[in-house]
């Protein structure tokens, strides 16, 4: 199986198809898991990625050489069979399936298998060998219920209007923004949107998405009409000071490491809620059992502790290096949008 997939400096890289999975480096050929901008990068001569997440692809690289795919699709590239399955991250986020010779191998990128209504469900795929995320591979991580997380962002938004003070809530731009949106109460009272995350719904929407009704947040936003708002912006453009257009504000966290104590004191919000669009404990421990697989990679997060983990439970566990980032990695280019 390490011949069906080996990992390189460029990224992972398939001889027998000639290509690469969501490579850190400029290659002729990358297979694209999502398009989040540690997966997703500039500089490739060709891509290939799931129709539905071209839209966002394109909106971020610009004129790219892309080829599009339906999720379950094969198609065959050198000597080997490729299809694109869903991952549940964000909308069009994708698993790859690789079969060579009777053996399947399975990229999985980032996942979560929990159905947020938003992006397309998690499918397991069967397979022998797993490449699998750990960057909530802790038993500390465990997600609030989606019902529960609806009601604890709608009631604190609800107690800031009825005082007269915005609420900023922070969402990275693609993905759980709009998961935040598709969320919240719009009768509770405007929302406003940092530019970066409006124009990622901009795109969303006209690919058939839904959710609430929003406002570009711009230099003519006249905040004393807004009091009673709730304004999604960006982690990196609440730190730079953004927020303080707004007058009295409370601002809240919206992360899977809001589960750590420490953090939320780092990050001095007024509130933490534990949201993520990655699989959480239990999450990966559900997906890496429904496929079956006996071998598994584990890239990416807390790969020795979970790899540990893997190989008490019989799986063959080992680590793989990458230049993934973590669930906040868009932050930088979500901020010069």
């Amino acid at each position: 199986m390490a011949e069906l997939l080996t990992f390189t400096e460029k990224g992972m890289y398939c001889p027998q198809g000639d290509f690469y999975i969501d490579p850190w480096l400029p290659v002729e050929r990358a297979l694209i898991t999502h398009a989040h901008a540690d997966h997703a990068r500039w500089g490739h001569r060709h891509y290939m990625a799931t129709a539905s997440s071209a839209p966002v692809m394109r909106h971020r690289l610009g004129d790219i050489n892309l080829q599009t795919t339906d999720y379950g699709t094969t198609t065959r590239i050198g000597d080997v069979d490729v299809s694109f399955h869903p991952a549940g991250h964000v909308p069009g986020s994708a698993q790859i399936r690789i079969e060579h010779q009777g053996q399947i191998l399975v990229a999985a990128g980032d996942y979560k298998v929990v159905d947020d209504g938003l992006s397309e469900p998690f499918e397991p795929v069967k397979c022998h060998a797993f490449i699998t995320e750990s960057t909530f591979g802790l038993p500390v991580f465990k997600w609030t219920p989606q019902d529960i997380l609806a009601q604890q962002i709608n009631d604190w938004w609800a107690a800031n209007a009825a005082e007269g003070r915005v609420s900023i809530l922070t969402a990275y731009a693609l993905g759980k923004a709009q998961r935040l949106l598709s969320l919240v109460n719009p009768d509770i009272g405007p929302i406003l949107c940092h530019a970066a995350i409006e124009n990622t719904n901009e795109v969303l929407r006209a690919q058939g998405f839904h959710f609430a009704t929003t406002e570009r947040v711009t230099k003519d936003t006249d905040t004393k009409t807004r009091r009673n708002a709730l304004v999604l912006a960006t982690p990196s453009a609440l730190g730079s000071g953004w927020g303080k257009r707004f007058g009295d504000h409370s601002t809240a966290f919206a992360s899977g490491w809001m589960a750590l104590r420490g953090v939320r004191r780092r990050r001095a919000a007024d509130r933490g809620f534990i949201m993520s669009d990655h699989a959480d404990w239990d999450g990966l421990n559900t997906a890496i059992k429904a496929t079956g697989a006996e071998t598994i990679y584990v890239t990416h997060g807390y790969t020795s502790v979970f790899s540990k983990w893997l190989a008490e439970q019989g799986y063959d566990a080992r680590v793989v290096q990458t230049e993934f980032g973590d669930e906040d990695a868009d932050d930088t280019e979500a901020e010069t949008e």
